[in-house]
């Protein structure tokens, strides 16, 4: 798993420190676009696949990408981070979770990361961030740059992927954004990335802050998305009392260009491995700087969304009664989102194993993280195909918007069910056509007509 021989002079040479999700799509995003990459990945498993053009994770299109990469001779994988002195633009991508039992950003995988660059660093080098990281870690990063290496640069260039669409994020952004410390060092090293992102920041804006701005943005927009979702779904809970409809509610809304109707889907609520714990993260950062009364309200999103998890099994009680031991429900859906098999935080997840824990008799299916699931949830029973989990339940819950579920045709899909009743968590469903079908048919924060 060496990398390639030495590239002609117009492509650039860049290092992926750590190819999970972030690091991965990056890495061949950047040897697509005619660079020479190598990614350096620790874990053995990931490191096997990634060489084999085989992604860890579920993203659309990317087998393909890491495929025609690695056959081109532009992408290569290894372990040994000896094989980053080559390069001399070195990209960061590291995850950055949540610390166990605590708010706080995890950064022991960023600290080991940037210590193992620094064994390879050379004068001239660029160094560019892209984890996820509390305000106020940049800078002390460039102090530790600066000291190993006095003539290499640390930039901050934080990611904007959503999962499900990755790639296009990357190719075609809606803008880059690169932080840095002032003066010539800087400059020279801004320079180096804006050649290097001269191909994408054709058609968007590439922006130029300080440190701290750049550790910031990603957080912030994760806050801000987190807290239309939230703001919606207790518009739901206000629709549901007052006999208004959410879905309608959020249309209207949406047509007003200051809100905008991306994000406004009540629903089941937000999970995944970033807009949680970046919550938390951000909110808990700021209190460390004195700052946490603005932020106060996150709290309050941060609960709205994990109540709405409870709401779906409360619903699911009122349904068929408190006793649930034995009462079979199918699950349609275990990642936290469709066109992903990511089931961190998963919404859908945890109301399955809420149910399973009640009693009832879950079977769960997904078109992508079932395998994933079940190394989270294993006592759980998995099945292949949302008929196969509908076989003999006494109601279904749609908790992942895939199309597959979306698509579904209601009379064809109410004869393996003994109890035609859906609970349709995402509202994405035609609610009076499942209705004319029979269906006793139940949706969060709006009324179905039929």
């Amino acid at each position: 798993m060496t990398g390639p021989a030495a590239p002609p002079a117009e492509q650039a040479v860049v290092s992926v420190i750590g190819c999970g999700y972030l690091g991965a799509v990056h890495a061949a995003a950047l040897a697509k676009l005619g660079n020479l990459v190598i990614g350096v990945e620790t874990d053995p498993e990931r490191l096997m696949g990634l060489a084999n053009g085989k992604a860890p994770f579920f993203e659309p299109g990317l087998d393909e990408m890491l495929a025609e990469t690695l056959a081109s001779g532009r992408l290569s994988f290894t372990a040994d981070i000896a094989a980053a002195a080559d390069a001399t633009i070195h990209f960061i991508c590291v995850g950055t979770p949540q610390t166990a039992g605590h708010p706080a950003a995890d950064l022991t995988y960023l600290e080991a990361a940037f210590e193992r660059l620094l064994t390879v660093i050379k004068p001239g080098d660029v160094v560019a961030g892209k984890s996820t990281v509390p305000v106020g870690t940049a800078p002390e990063l460039a102090e530790r740059l600066t000291a190993a290496c006095p003539e290499a640069t640390l930039l901050w260039n934080p990611e904007f992927l959503r999962e499900g669409h990755a790639i296009d994020d990357t190719m075609r952004p809606d803008r880059v954004v690169v932080g840095s410390a002032p003066g010539a060092a800087a400059d020279r090293a801004l320079a180096v990335l804006r050649e290097l992102y001269a191909p994408i920041t054709a058609d968007c804006p590439l922006i130029e802050v300080d440190f701290a701005t750049a550790e910031l943005v990603k957080v912030a927009a994760n806050a801000f998305l987190a807290t239309k979702i939230s703001f919606i779904n207790a518009m739901a809970d206000l629709c549901e009392v007052a006999g208004a409809d959410v879905v309608k509610l959020a249309d209207a809304l949406g047509h007003d260009d200051r809100i905008g109707r991306k994000f406004l889907n009540a629903g089941l609520g937000f999970g995944g491995g970033c807009l949680p714990k970046d919550i938390r993260a951000f909110m808990h950062r700021a209190m460390e700087l004195g700052a946490d009364q603005p932020l106060l309200f996150l709290r309050e999103v941060d609960a709205i969304n994990l109540r709405r998890r409870d709401k779906v099994v409360r619903m699911v009680r009122e349904w068929l009664g408190d006793a649930l031991v034995g009462r079979r429900i199918a699950v349609l859906g275990a990642a936290f989102k469709p066109d992903s098999d990511d089931i961190r935080d998963s919404p859908a997840l945890a109301v399955a194993e809420s149910l399973h824990l009640l009693g009832a008799d879950v079977r769960v299916t997904d078109p992508r993280a079932i395998e994933s699931a079940r190394k989270q949830s294993p006592a759980l029973s998995y099945v292949a195909s949302p008929q196969e989990a509908a076989e003999d339940a006494e109601a279904v819950l749609l908790l992942t918007e895939w199309a597959e579920f979306r698509e579904l045709e209601p009379s064809r899909f109410g004869e393996f069910v003994a109890s035609r009743r859906i609970l349709d968590a995402r509202n994405c469903l035609d609610g009076a056509a499942w209705r004319k079908a029979g269906w006793e048919y139940r949706c969060l924060g709006r009324a179905v007509e039929g």
